[in-house]
């Protein structure tokens, strides 16, 4: 063999080496940048795991709340309470067993929830109590025990019945102390049928919660259904409320009186299926973050689907979006009902349902991952 040879082969042998530790080396860094620390898989009378939120309590400790169905329906109607996991350690590793937070006192379930810090300090919880299919509403307690311990519920709506929808991660407290949740009212009475297509309202507290009132319906001029609206403050003082839609797009709508009155719902340029997207504002930056589904597909592969799951950043208060990355993407997979909880200024935790509709667990996983910023904000 002349030494031509030797050196070519040395040289690939080289280049070999060097492509597998950098794809090694990114593998890693990729597995860094984005980890699974929890999965709450369905098992024996637990059929379904799904929508929750995080706090971090004073102790240092993130608690995450979530819905723990029991029984063998894992369906919206089937038998579920509130449970809770811990994590030490900024959200890398989390308690093996959950704890019930709150029985299930209604007549099907009690789930979909929200958690706040309230500025006395205490903790609110807020979730869906569903009696039957025409008698759902939104409750509220403390903690002032930092979630061991919580106050009898209140209820935030009052002046009218029906089944009311209130996605997990949604409730806000605005800088002025009113409180404010965007729900969607899909029945009103017994014997009448379930529309798909939600009314809207906003329901807001001046009083830290005691007592509730509704702001004015959101006009749907488009007649589209709107359906699972979320909200976010804009540095104009506005807020936005973004809507789950079946045109293609995310609907948006906004007001400029703390959710008094509202401009009508408007599609957006953000594609999506019929699946909920979830919006916050990343303290670090000021920028504003959105989970969601990049599908919009009519037809083909992913029509009809709650995937991929995406993220992106906005810098310019929502009306462009960029740095957008996929965080799942199996065509089977099933991703939705985010909740949006900031670590540090380097870390965020997300949840969501991440099941899989053949296996039948589209809404029964739910997964918690960690994810790096820089990530988020790199190419």
């Amino acid at each position: 063999m002349n030494g031509n040879n030797i050196i070519i082969r040395l040289g690939k042998g080289l280049i070999f080496l060097f492509l597998l530790f950098s794809f090694s080396a990114m593998t890693e860094l990729n597995a860094q940048q984005r980890q699974t620390v929890l999965q709450l898989d369905p098992g024996e009378n637990n059929p379904r795991n799904s929508e929750g939120d995080f706090i971090r309590l004073k102790d240092g400790r993130i608690m995450f709340i979530y819905t723990h169905f029991t029984g063998k329906s894992g369906s919206d109607f089937g038998s579920a309470f509130l449970a809770a996991r811990y994590s030490e350690d900024d959200g890398h590793t989390w308690t093996d067993e959950s704890k019930t937070k709150v029985s299930n006192d209604g007549g099907m379930n009690v789930m979909s929830v929200s958690l706040l810090r309230l500025q006395d300090g205490n903790i609110a919880l807020f979730y869906a109590r569903k009696n039957s299919i025409s008698d759902c509403i939104p409750l509220m307690r403390v903690s002032k025990d930092e979630g061991e311990t919580w106050s009898e519920p209140t209820p935030c709506i009052t002046d009218r019945k029906g089944y009311f929808v209130l996605n997990n991660n949604r409730v806000l407290q605005l800088e002025n102390g009113r409180l404010i949740m965007p729900v969607a009212l899909h029945r009103t009475s017994e014997g009448e049928d379930f529309n798909e297509k939600g009314r809207l309202f906003t329901y807001f507290s001046d009083d830290n919660g005691t007592t509730w009132q509704s702001g004015k319906e959101v006009k749907n001029p488009k007649n589209v259904t709107l359906q699972e609206p979320g909200l976010v403050v804009l540095k104009n003082g506005k807020l936005m409320m973004i809507i789950r839609t079946d045109a293609g797009v995310q609907f948006a709508a906004y007001s400029k009186n703390s959710g008094e009155k509202w401009t009508s719902a408007k599609p957006t340029q953000i594609p999506s299926p019929l699946s909920p997207a979830t919006i916050a504002r990343i303290p670090s930056t000021g920028d504003l973050m959105m989970v969601w589904n990049n599908n919009g597909a009519k037809e083909g592969l992913y029509k009809g689907k709650r995937t991929p799951l995406n993220i992106a950043i906005s810098k310019n208060d929502g009306k462009t979006w960029e740095n957008e990355k996929v965080l799942e993407d199996d065509r089977d997979g099933w991703y939705c009902y985010t909740a949006i909880h900031f670590v540090n200024d380097k870390e965020v935790l997300l949840s969501y349902c991440a099941g899989n509709r053949p296996a039948g667990t589209g809404l029964s996983i739910t997964r918690l991952t960690l994810l790096n910023l820089d990530w988020i904000y790199g190419d």
